[in-house]
């Protein structure tokens, strides 16, 4: 009879979770949202979180050699002739992998991600650039 109980309890205990983890919520689409980046210190949190080409919202940062020189080929080869200067950099913690620039049609990884903000100017025309957690620069053309 102990024994009877306590397969019910635990069948019923099994219900319970799983009708807890299904009821409410939806499950939202990546692209269908403007993910914006997550303030890293206790003082950013008052700053605007709507990233805009001049309005960086991060840390202030120098930006690491191995991302300087991996922005300054993707502007080669996307044919941009002449020296970058830097308007803005900054570290970011991303809400998702689309790095505060997500694509229509395109899925991110939903896990926060420490990266970078650049905002470089060239012949009077200003490139946005994000990085995750790598060197790999990722143009946000918006």
């Amino acid at each position: 009879m102990h024994r009877r109980s306590a397969s019910v309890a635990a069948t019923t205990l099994t219900l319970l979770l799983l009708t807890g983890c299904t009821q409410g919520g939806s499950v939202s689409d990546p692209s269908s949202t403007d993910p914006k980046p997550v303030p890293t210190s206790p003082a950013s949190r008052f700053a605007t979180t709507t990233p805009g080409p001049l309005q960086p919202n991060g840390n202030p940062s120098d930006v690491p050699p191995a991302k300087w020189d991996a922005l300054v080929a993707d502007l080669e080869g996307r044919g941009v002739t002449g020296e970058p200067v830097l308007v803005s950099a900054e570290t970011v913690t991303w809400p998702n992998g689309a790095l505060g620039c997500a694509k229509p049609g395109h899925f991110y990884t939903q896990a926060l991600i420490d990266g970078m903000r650049v905002v470089v100017e060239v012949a009077g025309a200003t490139y946005d650039y994000r990085f995750g957690q790598n060197d790999a620069p990722v143009l946000c053309e918006r």
